[in-house]
């Protein structure tokens, strides 16, 4: 079944994977619990509305997690995919192991529950989700998601949040089971572009490694709804808004880079948040897939419309630019 008008699709890393450039962030389908306070609690209709619309925009892949709620995420995932009748083997999901407190072994003990969460819809990626936190080592995590590969229970291996030389580690110990590792999830936007100094972009693009890009429009301020009305940051909670670094202060240093955002938005009939989107896609040039949350239908729509705004090469350096004045790399 094809969904929506998508015309391109990435290559996951080496794997047999192919994504939208853009993927669908499953953390706001948490419910309650501690996420709530860094994003707001969905309801199952609107979960099946906000994945219906993603669809239908022409997003292919959907990233979730254990953490996100005990498996609340997964379960509410998979109930939006069959309420929009998708077949498995239509789209792409993307989950992942929280390592802390465990060992690895305790990776190959609960992917059952994590295919029976996710059900019927199987785990095309399975990722550890921090570098940090396990009992085990890097490598026996990585030897406990190599079987996984090889008994058939999941497709491509990846991790989330680890450094530079983690991810090499995580890359050589697969490779001697003859596996790629798929990709390494990290925070990329126009506001924090570590990726670049750290030395994560270059060896990413070496080892044919995918960075799957969370907080792609930084929990929202890149879509310029913060700037346009301030009062907004009162209703964010406070822990959220630490997260985000959300203050008037750092919109007031962000506000130039927003206005350029407007002027090519404007161009191309496009969102600043559409702007944000296609910005990583096309500056990257394909190493980073962006992941982008969506909390209503409309959220949703707009993230998926950014599939097909296109920036010049001039336009792109232009925002990076005037990213480097403000947040620095």
């Amino acid at each position: 079944m094809m969904y929506g008008v998508l015309m391109t699709t990435q290559q996951l890393g080496r794997t047999d994977l192919y994504l939208s450039p853009i993927g669908l962030g499953a953390a706001q389908f948490a419910g309650k619990g501690w996420i709530s306070a860094l994003t707001p609690t969905v309801p199952q209709q609107h979960v099946n509305a906000i994945v219906k619309t993603a669809l239908d925009g022409g997003v292919t892949w959907f990233d979730t997690s254990e953490m996100y709620g005990g498996g609340t995420s997964e379960r509410a995932l998979a109930a939006a995919l069959c309420e929009a009748d998708v077949r498995p083997g239509d789209v792409t999901v993307a989950t992942k192991w929280l390592p802390v407190g465990r060992t690895a072994g305790n990776i190959e003990r609960t992917i059952g529950a994590r295919l029976h969460a996710l059900h019927p819809f199987p785990i095309d990626l399975h990722q550890i989700h921090l570098n940090r936190g396990s009992f085990s080592s890097i490598r026996a995590q990585m030897r406990a998601m190599a079987r996984l590969v090889q008994d058939g229970k999941i497709r491509a291996v990846g991790v989330s949040n680890f450094t530079t030389r983690q991810m090499e580690t995580a890359y050589d110990e697969l490779d001697k089971h003859g596996i790629a590792l798929a990709s390494n999830e990290v925070q990329v936007n126009l506001l924090h572009r570590k990726i670049e100094t750290d030395g994560m972009l270059e060896t990413a693009r070496q080892l044919g490694v995918s960075l799957l890009a969370y907080s792609a429009q930084r929990q929202g301020i890149l879509t310029g709804k913060y700037h346009g009305d301030r009062s907004l940051i009162a209703g964010v909670h406070p822990v959220r808004r630490k997260v985000m670094g959300l203050t008037s202060a750092g919109l007031d240093r962000s506000q130039p880079l927003i206005d350029a955002m407007a002027e090519i938005a404007t161009r191309h009939q496009a969102t600043v948040g559409q702007i944000a989107l296609a910005w990583l896609v096309d500056f990257y040039g394909g190493t980073v897939i962006p992941i982008a949350g969506a909390s209503k239908p409309h959220h949703a729509k707009d993230s998926a419309g950014a599939l097909n705004v296109h920036l010049s090469a001039e336009e792109a350096e232009r925002l990076a630019a005037l990213s480097d004045r403000i947040a620095g790399r």
